[in-house]
């Protein structure tokens, strides 16, 4: 659904917010995590927080750049006044970071980036990061993040070395850890660490447990800085008319209000929704002013119900089920890659990254599957689906 200004009206605004609505990086040091949790700040269609102990003025609604190709869409949202973006190493083959820090270089010094390493080793780590800051163009990024991690026993003390050394170097300004699943096990280990981890990147959807709010609210309470993705619980809004996902995945309103759930939880600091075009965009802004409302629950509600056999909610639910060890979870995701998001090349990359012994399993060998799913994920049906298309 529209508002009353047209999209011409929305494209034409610009440069018409003041430069002081945009978010200044501040070194005024950590703030205290017991503090009261001051109300959202908002000024002209944009709203703030601040992103836990690193002091920096984040907009709520922030640029998730995995599958952005077109520039000028990430160059509009810095205009438009989104202060926070995020991109990694390994998006588009290498490739994203540097389409970022072209589109960004111009407003470089008012803006937060944020990017992220897979490596498992201290060297493999600190080449990424030079890497990274070359392609972008920077001397610096606001928040380096150990990648894709679900187990404590991944963050070592190589790589939170690593972090060191790139703090010390001024490389980074503050040290982050994403994770797809295992959040429990993560943010507790990150806890244990918190004079060393400043920022947590998790999933973070409609479409969890409320057990996952609690791990949320544990991370605030410790100072974290939250940074919400997977936040539209799988991308479907790609699905076209026409297309075979279009009836029983489209809904009206249904990503906005997607969206609009994890900004009313003020423990998330902001959120790196995917945006691909000036659509989108201009609707993910609409969520920083218009509040989550009754009509979304019930939009939401019907959104769930459609994409039930579809969405993997990285519950943990299935870790270690499969008697042929598949990473179920991580397969599921990588097919929601290409039929959520329309990027089947990051689909088939992530898969083909999986070990040998996992990439040459093939479900319809069983006679039946050990794996169900407690909220209703076709899971040999999906597996299936993702070693047809990508092996």
């Amino acid at each position: 659904m529209k508002d009353k200004s047209s999209r011409r009206d929305f494209l034409a605004l610009g440069l018409a917010f003041p430069a002081s609505a945009m978010a200044s990086s501040s070194l005024s040091g950590p703030i205290d995590p017991q503090a009261p949790k001051p109300a959202i700040q908002s000024t002209g269609g944009l709203s703030y927080r601040v992103l836990g102990k690193t002091g920096l003025k984040v907009t709520t609604v922030g640029f998730g750049c995995m599958i952005t190709s077109d520039p000028s869409v990430i160059e509009k949202a810095a205009d438009l006044g989104i202060n926070y973006f995020d991109t990694a190493r390994g998006y588009q083959g290498g490739n994203n970071e540097r389409m970022v820090g072209a589109a960004l270089k111009a407003k470089r010094n008012n803006l937060f980036i944020a990017t992220k390493t897979g490596a498992s080793t201290k060297q493999e780590a600190l080449d990424h990061l030079d890497k990274s800051l070359s392609e972008l163009g920077t001397d610096h990024v606001e928040v380096w993040h150990l990648h894709a991690k679900s187990k404590a026993a991944q963050l070592t003390d190589e790589l939170i070395e690593a972090q060191q050394i790139a703090k010390k170097q001024g490389k980074i300004r503050f040290a982050g850890v994403s994770t797809h699943s295992g959040h429990a096990e993560v943010i507790q280990a990150m806890i244990e660490k918190k004079d060393h981890f400043d920022v947590w990147l998790p999933s973070y959807n409609f479409t969890m447990e409320p057990a996952m709010q609690a791990l949320i609210e544990s991370a605030g309470k410790a100072g974290f800085g939250v940074v919400g993705m997977k936040v539209m619980a799988g991308g479907f809004r790609r699905a076209k008319p026409g297309e075979k996902l279009y009836d029983t995945l489209k809904r009206d309103g249904a990503m906005l209000a997607a969206l609009k759930w994890v900004v009313k939880d003020t423990n998330v600091h902001t959120t790196i929704p995917s945006i691909t075009d000036m659509e989108q965009l201009e609707e993910n802004m609409r969520a920083m002013t218009v509040p989550f409302a009754k009509s979304d629950e019930t939009v939401l509600a019907a959104q769930l119900e459609h994409i039930r056999p579809l969405y993997c909610r990285t519950c943990g639910e299935c870790d270690t089920r499969c008697p042929k060890g598949l990473p179920v979870s991580d397969i599921l995701r990588f097919l929601s890659y290409a039929e959520g998001y329309g990027q089947y090349s990051l689909g088939r990359e992530s898969f083909l990254s999986l070990p040998s012994e996992a990439r040459d399993v093939r479900c319809g060998d069983c006679s039946y599957c050990s794996v169900r799913c407690p909220h209703g994920v076709k899971v040999a049906e999906r597996l299936g689906r993702a070693q047809e298309i990508f092996a």
